[in-house]
């Protein structure tokens, strides 16, 4: 026993004096990330990807349950607002990136084209045949909880933006955000046991964004349910599975994506204490499936382009958790480094050509490279 444990000792020595030299200079890549590479041009680029799609309806995915004849629709007549982008719930992060690139660079070549976009489709009867569409019987689980998260991020970003069009779109938007809140309410104090796929229904990841929306409005209910609910699903994890990822079709890591939720809830000295119990591996340089970027082999494959998908996410949250680590962490030293890695391997390929990952990986991109 007491062998291994100086064996342990050793390898965390290693890494720690393999990275101490360049810490400064990690810490200053993590911040040059966003900085650098989120330019006027680029989110132009961004921009044009999500304009080919928010108003294009086919393809389309609907997931949408027929109850009767009556229920055979086109996807405009189902969801006015977010019928493109192949799916609703690519339509609504592709309308809040929109949002974002506005809010980011008012002088945006496409401004006067996504002002006219959003509304079109953000307007106040469109919205409310979205929350219409809710309130049919068997919809309790349509988009949960990752086109919830996304629609809740949608109006964060609009909730204190001083635009004349931003506060239309907000208020247009408003009964959505309620119904969307009203799922979470009646969904999460059912659920016993949290979904810890790479994929939609992830339970972390939708508690994530719905707690970035609850914090902005000053939703102390909401607040407090998404932070008892965290608690009672990741508190007591330790080493998290993270050897078996990625899987094949993950655009979400199942354990980085909790590890960004709970640093959410956690302070920094509880978060620090979970986090090197729930990722043992990263120090002793076993985790290298997690710090080095997943191989896309067929970006014309709707499913394994989530690995695009997954390099993206992975690299916002390893930049969030580094940042909920004091600045001397190994833990927080490797994940600034892995996210550059991530960054670049998966930045390069948003504009691929094919429709399967435009029509929603610049929203991954620039969700990563605008983090505040």
């Amino acid at each position: 026993m007491k062998t291994k444990t100086s064996s342990i000792i050793i390898r965390i020595l290693f890494v720690i004096l393999l990275l101490w030299p360049s810490t400064k200079q990690l810490l200053r890549a993590e911040q040059n990330i966003i900085s650098e590479k989120l330019t006027i041009g680029v989110a132009s680029g961004f921009a044009q990807l999500a304009l080919k799609c928010v108003q294009k309806e086919y393809p389309n995915k609907t997931g949408h349950v027929m109850n009767d004849d009556a229920d055979v629709l086109t996807p405009s007549e189902m969801h006015p607002a977010f019928y493109g982008c192949f799916d609703w719930h690519s339509s609504v992060h592709g309308h809040w990136m929109l949002v974002r690139l506005l809010k980011l660079f008012p002088d945006l070549p496409e401004s006067d084209e996504i002002r006219a976009a959003l509304n079109a489709n953000l307007s106040a009867e469109n919205i409310l045949q979205e929350v219409k569409y809710y309130g049919q019987e068997n919809r309790k689980s349509y988009e949960r909880t990752y086109g919830w998260a996304w629609l809740l991020k949608l109006a964060e970003e609009l909730y204190d933006w001083p635009d004349t069009d931003g506060q239309n779109w907000k208020s247009n938007l408003a009964p959505l955000a309620e119904q969307m809140i009203k799922q979470y309410e009646d969904f999460l104090p059912k659920q016993v046991y949290p979904v810890r796929t790479g994929v939609h229904p992830n339970t972390a990841f939708g508690i994530a964004f719905a707690l970035d929306y609850a914090l902005k409005s000053g939703n102390q209910a909401l607040i407090d349910l998404l932070n008892e609910r965290s608690l009672f699903y990741y508190l007591k994890d330790t080493n998290g599975p993270a050897l078996w990822e990625p899987g094949g079709e993950d655009f979400l890591s199942p354990t980085l994506v909790e590890a960004d939720l709970m640093r959410r809830v956690l302070n920094e000295t509880e978060f620090q204490q979970w986090f090197h119990q729930f990722m043992p591996g990263l120090l002793t340089g076993e985790l290298s499936n997690i710090t080095e970027p997943a191989i896309v082999s067929d970006r014309e494959d709707p499913k394994g382009v989530h690995l695009d998908g997954l390099n993206l996410s992975r690299a916002w949250c390893m930049i969030g958790i580094s940042k909920a680590l004091p600045d001397d962490d190994p833990y927080g030293i490797i994940l600034k480094n892995a996210a550059k890695i991530h960054a670049e391997s998966a930045l390069e390929n948003v504009a691929s050509g094919n429709y399967e990952g435009e029509h929603w990986l610049a929203s991954f991109a620039v969700y990563m490279l605008s983090m505040e």
